[in-house]
Protein backbone atom coordinates (compact mmCIF):
# COMPACT_ATOMS: atom_id res chain seq x y z
CA UNK A 1 0.00 0.00 0.00
CA UNK A 2 2.59 2.28 0.75
CA UNK A 3 4.80 1.80 -2.42
CA UNK A 4 1.80 2.43 -4.50
CA UNK A 5 0.85 5.59 -2.65
CA UNK A 6 4.56 6.49 -3.43
CA UNK A 7 4.73 5.58 -7.15
CA UNK A 8 1.22 7.37 -7.30
CA UNK A 9 2.47 10.04 -5.60
CA UNK A 10 5.32 10.71 -8.21
CA UNK A 11 2.92 10.00 -10.97
CA UNK A 12 0.76 13.03 -9.48
CA UNK A 13 3.36 15.14 -9.16
CA UNK A 14 4.83 14.35 -13.06
CA UNK A 15 4.19 16.97 -15.44
CA UNK A 16 2.58 16.21 -18.25
CA UNK A 17 4.68 16.16 -21.24
CA UNK A 18 1.78 17.30 -24.02
CA UNK A 19 1.20 20.51 -21.57
CA UNK A 20 4.70 21.27 -20.61
CA UNK A 21 5.75 21.08 -24.50
CA UNK A 22 5.01 24.24 -26.16
CA UNK A 23 2.59 23.91 -29.14
CA UNK A 24 4.32 25.78 -32.22
CA UNK A 25 2.79 28.54 -33.86
CA UNK A 26 3.03 28.31 -37.48
CA UNK A 27 2.76 31.04 -39.95
CA UNK A 28 1.54 29.61 -43.38
CA UNK A 29 2.51 32.42 -45.92
CA UNK A 30 0.02 31.62 -49.64
CA UNK A 31 0.97 33.09 -52.76
CA UNK A 32 -0.12 33.13 -56.52
CA UNK A 33 0.45 35.28 -59.06
CA UNK A 34 -2.99 35.66 -60.68
CA UNK A 35 -6.99 36.58 -59.08
CA UNK A 36 -7.41 32.95 -61.64
CA UNK A 37 -4.84 30.87 -59.58
CA UNK A 38 -6.23 29.36 -56.59
CA UNK A 39 -3.97 28.89 -53.13
CA UNK A 40 -6.02 26.07 -52.18
CA UNK A 41 -3.44 23.11 -52.94
CA UNK A 42 -0.66 25.05 -51.21
CA UNK A 43 -2.77 25.65 -47.82
CA UNK A 44 -4.15 21.79 -47.84
CA UNK A 45 -0.77 20.28 -48.31
CA UNK A 46 1.07 23.04 -45.46
CA UNK A 47 -2.02 22.36 -42.94
CA UNK A 48 -1.66 18.61 -43.83
CA UNK A 49 1.72 18.95 -42.21
CA UNK A 50 1.17 21.18 -39.95
CA UNK A 51 -1.68 19.06 -38.40
CA UNK A 52 0.65 15.88 -38.11
CA UNK A 53 3.51 17.80 -36.13
CA UNK A 54 0.40 19.56 -33.76
CA UNK A 55 1.23 22.98 -34.57
CA UNK A 56 -1.36 26.07 -34.59
CA UNK A 57 -1.38 27.45 -38.10
CA UNK A 58 -2.51 31.00 -39.58
CA UNK A 59 -2.71 31.98 -42.84
CA UNK A 60 -1.34 35.08 -44.79
CA UNK A 61 -2.51 34.45 -48.38
CA UNK A 62 -1.53 37.27 -50.81
CA UNK A 63 -3.92 36.68 -54.07
CA UNK A 64 -2.88 37.81 -57.36
CA UNK A 65 0.51 39.31 -55.98
CA UNK A 66 3.27 39.11 -57.91
CA UNK A 67 6.27 37.83 -56.33
CA UNK A 68 8.64 40.28 -58.19
CA UNK A 69 6.88 43.02 -56.10
CA UNK A 70 8.20 44.31 -52.74
CA UNK A 71 5.49 45.06 -51.08
CA UNK A 72 3.04 42.64 -50.34
CA UNK A 73 -0.09 42.26 -47.66
CA UNK A 74 0.18 39.27 -46.37
CA UNK A 75 3.98 39.15 -46.23
CA UNK A 76 4.09 42.48 -44.61
CA UNK A 77 1.33 40.79 -42.07
CA UNK A 78 3.51 37.88 -41.91
CA UNK A 79 6.70 39.42 -40.79
CA UNK A 80 4.90 41.72 -38.80
CA UNK A 81 4.53 39.07 -36.15
CA UNK A 82 7.64 37.86 -37.14
CA UNK A 83 9.11 40.98 -35.82
CA UNK A 84 6.47 40.86 -32.79
CA UNK A 85 7.23 37.05 -31.82
CA UNK A 86 3.89 35.82 -32.33
CA UNK A 87 5.12 32.97 -34.54
CA UNK A 88 7.49 30.08 -34.33
CA UNK A 89 8.04 28.82 -37.83
CA UNK A 90 7.09 29.96 -41.12
CA UNK A 91 5.87 27.59 -43.98
CA UNK A 92 5.70 27.86 -47.37
CA UNK A 93 5.17 25.30 -50.31
CA UNK A 94 7.99 26.60 -52.00
CA UNK A 95 10.50 28.87 -51.73
CA UNK A 96 10.08 31.00 -54.96
CA UNK A 97 6.55 31.78 -53.46
CA UNK A 98 7.82 33.69 -50.38
CA UNK A 99 11.21 35.39 -51.84
CA UNK A 100 11.42 37.48 -55.13
CA UNK A 101 15.17 36.56 -55.74
CA UNK A 102 17.90 35.00 -53.89
CA UNK A 103 18.81 38.12 -51.91
CA UNK A 104 15.33 38.38 -50.69
CA UNK A 105 15.31 34.75 -49.95
CA UNK A 106 18.53 35.51 -47.69
CA UNK A 107 17.21 38.67 -45.80
CA UNK A 108 14.25 37.10 -45.33
CA UNK A 109 16.21 33.80 -43.53
CA UNK A 110 18.79 35.98 -41.62
CA UNK A 111 15.44 38.01 -39.88
CA UNK A 112 13.91 34.58 -39.35
CA UNK A 113 17.05 33.34 -37.78
CA UNK A 114 17.22 36.42 -35.59
CA UNK A 115 13.87 36.45 -34.69
CA UNK A 116 14.65 32.94 -33.83
CA UNK A 117 12.17 31.30 -35.98
CA UNK A 118 12.16 28.36 -38.26
CA UNK A 119 11.66 28.06 -42.19
CA UNK A 120 9.59 25.35 -43.57
CA UNK A 121 9.51 24.60 -47.26
CA UNK A 122 7.47 21.38 -49.16
CA UNK A 123 8.97 21.38 -52.21
CA UNK A 124 12.48 22.06 -51.35
CA UNK A 125 12.11 19.98 -48.52
CA UNK A 126 13.91 22.80 -46.30
CA UNK A 127 13.27 22.35 -42.31
CA UNK A 128 15.39 23.96 -40.28
CA UNK A 129 13.90 22.92 -37.30
CA UNK A 130 15.79 19.79 -38.00
CA UNK A 131 19.93 19.79 -37.70
CA UNK A 132 19.97 19.57 -41.60
CA UNK A 133 17.97 22.65 -41.78
CA UNK A 134 19.93 24.01 -39.35
CA UNK A 135 22.92 23.87 -41.42
CA UNK A 136 20.84 25.33 -44.25
CA UNK A 137 19.94 28.67 -41.99
CA UNK A 138 24.13 28.65 -41.33
CA UNK A 139 24.59 28.27 -45.23
CA UNK A 140 22.43 30.99 -46.07
CA UNK A 141 23.89 33.10 -43.85
CA UNK A 142 27.44 32.57 -44.85
CA UNK A 143 26.04 33.36 -48.91
CA UNK A 144 24.12 37.27 -47.21
CA UNK A 145 27.32 37.38 -45.67
CA UNK A 146 29.64 36.86 -49.31
CA UNK A 147 27.01 38.78 -51.11
CA UNK A 148 27.70 41.84 -48.89
CA UNK A 149 31.64 41.44 -48.76
CA UNK A 150 30.98 41.20 -52.72
CA UNK A 151 28.66 44.59 -52.92
CA UNK A 152 31.40 46.09 -50.61
CA UNK A 153 34.74 45.27 -52.79
CA UNK A 154 32.40 46.32 -56.02
CA UNK A 155 32.15 49.77 -54.23
CA UNK A 156 35.65 49.80 -53.45
CA UNK A 157 36.56 48.63 -56.96
CA UNK A 158 34.43 51.38 -58.50
CA UNK A 159 35.69 53.95 -56.40
CA UNK A 160 39.10 53.40 -56.95
CA UNK A 161 38.50 53.31 -60.57
CA UNK A 162 37.08 56.62 -60.60
CA UNK A 163 39.67 58.26 -58.38
CA UNK A 164 42.45 56.81 -61.27
CA UNK A 165 40.27 58.17 -64.16
CA UNK A 166 40.53 61.31 -62.73
CA UNK A 167 36.42 61.38 -61.50
CA UNK A 168 36.14 64.14 -58.61
CA UNK A 169 33.71 62.15 -56.00
CA UNK A 170 31.12 63.12 -53.82
CA UNK A 171 28.61 65.69 -54.35
CA UNK A 172 29.48 68.69 -56.49
CA UNK A 173 30.40 72.11 -55.29
CA UNK A 174 27.76 74.75 -55.52
CA UNK A 175 26.97 77.18 -57.86
CA UNK A 176 28.73 80.74 -57.79
CA UNK A 177 26.75 83.47 -58.80
CA UNK A 178 28.02 87.01 -59.76
CA UNK A 179 26.34 90.10 -59.37
CA UNK A 180 24.67 90.09 -63.02
CA UNK A 181 23.85 86.67 -62.55
CA UNK A 182 21.57 87.47 -59.14
CA UNK A 183 19.98 90.50 -60.50
CA UNK A 184 18.76 88.50 -63.57
CA UNK A 185 17.58 85.88 -61.55
CA UNK A 186 15.56 88.07 -59.67
CA UNK A 187 14.12 89.71 -61.95
CA UNK A 188 13.21 86.84 -64.34
CA UNK A 189 11.30 85.97 -60.72
CA UNK A 190 9.77 89.10 -60.32
CA UNK A 191 8.25 88.55 -63.93
CA UNK A 192 7.26 85.04 -62.89
CA UNK A 193 9.91 82.42 -63.93
CA UNK A 194 9.33 79.20 -61.35
CA UNK A 195 11.64 78.38 -59.08
CA UNK A 196 12.31 74.94 -60.95
CA UNK A 197 13.05 76.40 -63.83
CA UNK A 198 15.45 78.81 -63.20
CA UNK A 199 17.39 76.12 -61.34
CA UNK A 200 17.66 74.10 -64.48
CA UNK A 201 18.06 77.00 -66.63
CA UNK A 202 21.19 78.18 -64.40
CA UNK A 203 22.08 74.34 -63.26
CA UNK A 204 21.77 74.38 -59.66
CA UNK A 205 18.85 73.49 -57.23
CA UNK A 206 15.89 74.77 -56.64
CA UNK A 207 16.64 75.43 -52.57
CA UNK A 208 19.60 77.54 -54.13
CA UNK A 209 17.29 79.77 -56.51
CA UNK A 210 14.32 79.93 -53.51
CA UNK A 211 17.46 81.39 -51.54
CA UNK A 212 18.98 83.82 -53.32
CA UNK A 213 15.44 85.09 -54.51
CA UNK A 214 13.84 84.80 -51.21
CA UNK A 215 10.49 82.41 -52.51
CA UNK A 216 10.12 79.04 -51.96
CA UNK A 217 7.34 78.78 -54.32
Amino acid sequence: MLQVDVVGSRFLNMPNTEEAMKTKRAGLYLRVSTCMQDTAMQEEELKEIAERRGWETKVYRDQGESGAKESRPALGSLLADVRRGRLDVVMVFSLDRLARSLKHLLELAEEFRASGVDLYSAKQSIDTASPSGRLTYQVLGAVAEFEREMLRERVRAGLQQARRSGKRLGRPSLRRFDNYELEELRRLRQKGASVRNLAIRYGTTQYIVAKLVGSRS
